[in-house]
C-alpha cells in the first residue's frame, strides 16, 4: 500500500488514523490541527490527489512524480517543498544505498513521499508522539524530526566510508592490483554522498530565516541549529573521506611507478649484465679464432707455400698464433670486455 501512515494531530496528540486519502480530508476539516500523510511511492494519482486537496505547486508536483532530483528546497506561497537524498550503508555489499524523499509543509498538513527504505519514519513519527510537547508546534516540529532522522543515518554511512577508506589504505601497500579500481567506485560514493549532504547547510540555514520570519517558536529555532551542526560535521567529513582518496590515488600511482622503475632497472641490469657475458665469449671465440685461422692456412695442401720447407716454419707458425692470441687478449682487456 502507498499509505503507510496517516493521522491528525490536534495539540501535539493523535485525534484520528484515517485509513483513505479522502477520510483524512473530510476529518481534517473539522479538526483544528494538521494531518502528517505519509506515502510509500504512490501512484501518480495519490500524488494528484493530496496536490488538488492541499493546492500544492504544479512545479513541485512534477519533481515529485519524476524523482531523481537533486537535494533542494522551495518555496510557493505558505508551503514548503523538500527533496532530501537519505542514504544508507550496506555492509553485506559494502556500498552506500541513496534513496530519495519529498517533503510537502503547509499550514496545515505534512506529506512525506518516500521511494527507498531510508529513512525510518515510522521512527519519527514514535518518537515525536511521544514528545507531545514537541509535535504542538505542528508541521515545523515534523519537518525538524525528519530533517534529524535523515542526517542521524548518515552516521552509519560515515563510519562505513572510513572503514573502506582504512582498508583501501591496507591494499595499497600491500601491492594489490585490483586497488584503483575500487578507490574510483569508493570515490563515486564519496561524491553522491557530497551531492545528498552539501546543499543541506544553505537548506537549513534558509529555514533558519523562515523560521525567523514566520515567528517560529524559539525551542524549535534551538533544535534547527543544532541540526545544522550536525549537517556540518557530516559535510566535513565527506570533503575529507574525498580528498583522503585522491591522496590514495596519488600514492598509489607512486607506488605503481615506483614498482614499474624498478622492473625496468632490474631488467636493464639484467642486459648488461648479458651484454658483459656477450663481449666475453665474443673475445674469446676471437682469440681462438687466431690460431685457427692460421692452422686452417697452413694446413691446406699445396705444394708452394711461403715457409712450407723452411726449417723455422712450424715455430713461426705456432708462435704466430700465440702472438695473434695474446694480442687480441691485450685489446680486449683494455676496452673492458675481459
Amino acid at each position: 500500500m502507498a499509505l503507510i501512515d496517516d493521522a491528525i494531530y490536534v495539540d501535539g496528540s493523535r485525534v484520528a488514523t484515517p485509513e483513505t486519502l479522502q477520510e483524512t480530508y473530510d476529518v481534517l476539516k473539522n479538526k483544528h490541527g494538521f494531518a502528517w500523510i505519509g506515502l510509500y511511492r504512490p501512484t501518480d494519482a495519490e500524488v494528484r490527489s493530496v496536490a488538488d486537496e492541499f493546492t500544492l505547486h504544479h512545479l513541485a508536483i512534477e519533481d515529485a512524480l519524476k524523482g531523481h532530483q537533486r537535494a533542494k528546497i522551495e518555496r510557493f506561497a505558505d508551503n514548503l517543498f523538500l527533496v532530501l537524498r537519505p542514504a544508507r550503508y550496506i555492509d553485506a555489499d559494502e556500498r552506500v544505498e541513496f534513496g530519495e524523499l519529498h517533503v510537502f509543509v503547509g499550514p496545515d498538513f505534512v506529506v512525506t513521499i518516500r521511494h527507498a527504505e531510508s529513512p525510518d519514519l515510522v521512527s519519527v513519527r514514535k518518537r515525536l508522539e511521544s514528545t507531545p510537547k514537541l509535535l504542538a508546534f505542528g508541521p515545523q516540529a515534523v519537518l525538524y524530526a525528519i530533517l534529524d532522522q535523515v542526517i542521524d543515518e548518515y552516521a552509519p554511512v560515515v563510519a562505513g566510508l572510513e572503514n573502506d577508506i582504512d582498508e583501501i589504505e591496507d591494499q595499497i601497500f600491500d601491492g594489490d592490483q585490483d586497488v584503483s579500481r575500487r578507490i574510483y567506485a569508493l570515490s563515486r560514493e564519496v561524491i553522491e554522498f557530497q551531492r545528498a549532504t552539501q546543499p543541506l547547510i544553505g537548506m537549513l540555514e534558509q529555514l533558519q530565516e523562515g523560521f525567523e520570519k514566520h515567528g517560529v517558536d524559539l525551542e524549535l529555532h534551538r533544535h534547527l541549529r543544532d541540526v545544522l551542526d550536525h549537517t556540518i560535521r557530516v559535510v566535513e567529513r565527506g570533503d575529507a573521506f574525498r580528498q583522503l582518496l585522491q591522496n590514495a590515488l596519488t600514492v598509489h600511482s607512486t607506488l605503481v611507478n615506483q614498482r614499474q622503475n624498478d622492473e625496468t632497472r632490474r631488467l636493464s641490469e639484467t642486459g648488461l649484465a648479458q651484454s658483459e657475458e656477450v663481449k666475453k665469449i665474443s673475445s674469446w671465440a676471437a682469440i681462438l679464432f687466431a690460431p685457427t685461422l692460421v692452422g686452417t692456412i697452413y694446413g691446406m695442401n699445396f705444394t708452394h707455400m711461403p715457409e712450407l720447407k723452411w726449417q723455422f716454419g712450424y715455430p713461426f707458425a705456432i708462435t704466430l698464433m700465440f702472438a695473434m692470441g695474446f694480442g687480441l687478449y691485450a685489446v680486449f682487456k683494455r676496452k673492458g670486455w675481459l
